[in-house]
């Protein structure tokens, strides 16, 4: 599932906590200095948004995973 189909939320407490959601739920509670660090970032464009959500949440595709054929894990010798 992708951003644009199921996209993050994002609320920001008055304690100073950045709560995201995706979905309807609550995937992340931020404080403190991680907090701190991406306010500032949030509500420029939505799509930044999304990014920075999801790059925090960890539900980001750097580009370097393999898509490869899979293997079964073991090493093949070439007799």
């Amino acid at each position: 599932m992708s951003i644009e189909d199921d996209p993050f939320d994002y609320r920001i407490t008055k304690s100073g906590m950045v709560i995201i959601g995706r979905g309807g739920r609550t995937v992340m509670e931020l404080g403190g200095k991680q907090a701190a660090a991406i306010i500032p970032k949030l509500g420029i464009d939505s799509l930044s948004d999304q990014q920075l959500l999801a790059r925090v949440t960890g539900n980001y595709r750097r580009g370097n995973e393999r898509r490869g054929k899979k293997t079964d894990g073991r090493k093949h010798s070439s007799h």
